[in-house]
């Protein structure tokens, strides 16, 4: 193809990405077809990985593909694995695709399919995909450091130390909520919970099966998928007695939910970890690619507008006007902080190639783009009144509170007009008893997509079918994410410990880990009891919460990348990171400022005033005591969002003092990469003969 046609077609695909955007955003007389969003995420990912992802790789990071990366030079076949890079591929973008890329999008559909839209395009492409990059390729060239580490280097010990204690406070609001969006879709769902919680046995008879090497990896994944397509049909065939054991209140759930991250942390991770990563890698790749079919397929109309009344603020779903917290309410699917900690954490230790940075990087971050634009459509399929129905954060078993809930989405208009018999009827076809008040987004997602899977592939009861296949597939991986992170988390805490007492830093003493892992588990465990007695607590907390904290890390990440930029002598890219990095504290500062002091956005400082007026009123009985819960949690959640503001505040001047020293010439610049020791073998030899 000559160069002048390849012009050609790069304008053409550009020029229709463009005029789906165009499309999308302006038409107004009639319903958008979601098939202009598929367009213009598939034209944004082709151009942008073709492109700029080529750019930043060659002018900015200058990758060295003869540089034996950390994979290479510290091969040791347990931690250090030089790997195939579609095997990378799979685990890193397993690892990063969270609920976050499904539950963000979701949620953020409040303010209409439009805002959300045009963040995920923007931010992962000009910002997720380098926040990725350049923390990946950091720590490959530093045998495989984590984020803390290199900050700890490239920076100073002390802006190391705060951001350590930074992360681990992250990770316990971050599974704190994975844990309350499991909660709130399992919730008095028997059928939903026999579901996940048949996958734990499947879990140990694979881990067992796989452990002693007298059956097959593919036998194991036969039997074990087998086994999940059987939880979710048998989950129908509940006894009355089981029916009853299996209705768990949010709070039963929460215990539930700790014990089992307890267990998953200690335990051999042969024996229920591994083989729940690998059920649901298998599940969500599967899933999402056949989702992103179906919607093809079928290319629904958008019911949600482009953009609604609640981008202003006072919104229930995500409280708070459409600037900043669309951009802290989408964070896996545009830019995440978490991502950082896996391209510093497992991924560093396994890529054998630097050219490859681009794809696991870069490519899987845009992937995700696309895994987040399906759930933005999926949920702006929904008639309104039916999502907002749904993510109603009221007690569905208050008759009065939901009768008023119902008057009060009608009152938004015709376009919102939804009745209690219709809700009642949908809870009855998805065979669930009730779907009003079942916020945290995963019920949503799933009503979306059991409905396109019914449309595509029909049958007796197949709504309620694909309704608890969906909840299985989400639950699935969100628990994966949880007792991943919870391990994780455990090891940061053990580094943390360990300059007390080094036996409690030891990861092989049970002592270290039992007493490290309860630490760990009773902090999220705390937050994600108080979410679950509070109805509205994942909405006006802990995910604004989340969303700051998470976007907070990429700050974090994106400092390290600029000093570690300036140190290379690629002072005149700095704009790559510096622009997402100033515009993500814009955005995260001024969403704390809002989640603590505005009354628009359910500020948590309003909230207490509130609530000590009503407890001062004369509250009795149950309002009191769910009073005196919610002024609890705001009080919490002040001192949460303060303290993880100042932390960052310090990280960022920081960043800025020694970046002033460096320029300046006042500090030596002394950039800690590891030795250059360059690839002696070829692909063939790096790369063993089996991964598992």
């Amino acid at each position: 193809m000559s160069r002048f046609f390849r012009a050609i077609v790069w304008l053409a695909i550009s020029l229709l990405g463009a005029s789906a955007v165009g499309i999308a955003a302006f038409q107004r007389d009639e319903p958008v077809n979601a098939l202009w969003l598929v367009v213009a995420g598939v034209c944004t990912f082709a151009v942008s990985y073709r492109f700029y992802s080529a750019w930043l790789m060659a002018k900015v990071l200058t990758i060295d593909d003869n540089r034996a990366p950390a994979a290479v030079t510290c091969s040791d076949g347990k931690d250090f694995v030089p790997t195939p890079k579609w095997v990378v591929f799979g685990h890193h973008f397993a690892a990063i695709a969270g609920p976050g890329p499904l539950v963000g999008p979701v949620l953020a559909a409040q303010f209409g399919y439009l805002p959300g839209t045009l963040w995920i395009l923007i931010g992962a492409t000009l910002g997720g995909g380098v926040h990725d990059s350049i923390i990946l390729f950091a720590s490959m060239r530093r045998n495989g450091k984590s984020l803390g580490q290199m900050l700890k280097e490239e920076l100073n010990p002390f802006i190391g130390l705060i951001a350590m204690i930074s992360l681990l406070a992250i990770m316990t609001i971050l599974l704190a909520v994975l844990g309350l969006v499991v909660v709130k879709a399992l919730a008095e769902s028997p059928w939903g919970l026999f579901t996940i919680a048949a996958t734990i046995p499947l879990a140990f008879i694979m881990g067992v099966m796989i452990k002693s090497g007298k059956v097959s990896v593919t036998a194991a994944s036969v039997f074990g998928v087998a086994g999940l397509c059987a939880a979710v049909y048998g989950g129908k065939l509940l006894s009355p007695a089981l029916t009853a054991a299996l209705t768990l209140t949010p709070t039963e759930l929460a215990w539930a939910i700790m014990i089992y991250g307890f267990a998953a942390s200690v335990l051999p991770v042969w024996m229920l970890l591994a083989p729940r990563d690998y059920l649901s890698t298998f599940m969500k790749l599967g899933t999402v690619a056949v989702l992103g079919i179906f919607i093809v397929i079928l290319h629904p109309p958008l019911h949600m507008p482009a953009v609604t009344p609640f981008v202003s603020g006072g919104g229930f779903v995500v409280p708070g006007p459409v600037f900043p917290f669309v951009c802290i309410t989408i964070a896996c699917g545009a830019i995440s902080g978490f991502h950082s900690l896996i391209a510093s954490g497992t991924t560093p230790k396994l890529l054998a190639r630097e050219k490859d940075i681009r794809l696991i990087g870069y490519g899987a971050m845009v992937v995700e783009m696309l895994v987040a634009l399906m759930a933005i459509i999926a949920a702006c399929a929904l008639q309104p009144g039916e999502y907002f129905a749904i993510n109603s954060p009221v007690d569905p078993n208050n008759a009065a509170a939901v009768t008023a809930q119902i008057a009060t989405i009608n009152s938004y208009g015709p376009a919102y007009a939804i009745s209690e018999a219709h809700m009642q009827q949908l809870a009855s076809d998805l065979g669930e008893p009730h779907m009003i008040g079942k916020v945290g987004g995963a019920p949503t997602f799933a009503v979306c997509m059991a409905h396109m899977f019914a449309k595509v592939i029909p049958g007796k009861a197949a709504l309620s079918l694909w309704y608890h296949f969906a909840i299985m597939f989400e639950a699935l991986f969100i628990l994966t994410t949880l007792d991943a992170g919870t391990r994780v988390g455990r090891f940061i805490l053990q580094d943390l410990l360990g300059n007390i007492s080094p036996r409690l830093g030891n990861t092989h003493s049970w002592a270290g880990n039992i007493l490290a892992t309860g630490l760990l588990v009773g902090a999220w465990g705390f937050f994600l009891y108080q979410g679950a007695l509070d109805p509205a607590g994942i909405a006006k907390s802990l995910w604004p919460i989340f969303g700051i904290s998470n976007q907070l890390l990429s700050v974090i990440a994106f400092c390290l990348g600029t000093v570690v930029l300036i140190k290379m002598g690629k002072t005149r890219y700095c704009w790559v990171t510096v622009i997402p990095m100033i515009f993500l504290t814009v955005v995260t500062f001024t969403a704390g400022y809002m989640k603590l002091f505005s009354a628009n956005a359910a500020g948590f400082i309003p909230s207490i005033h509130a609530l000590e007026g009503k407890i001062a009123g004369g509250l009795q009985g149950p309002a009191l005591a769910a009073a005196k819960t919610s002024l609890l949690n705001a009080r919490i959640d002040v001192a949460i969002t303060a303290t993880f503001l100042l932390f960052v505040a310090i990280i960022v001047l920081g960043t800025a003092r020694e970046c002033w020293l460096l320029l300046s010439k006042r500090k030596a610049t002394v950039l800690r990469e590891s030795e250059y020791i360059p690839h002696s073998v070829s692909d063939a030899h790096v790369l063993p003969t089996s991964i598992l």
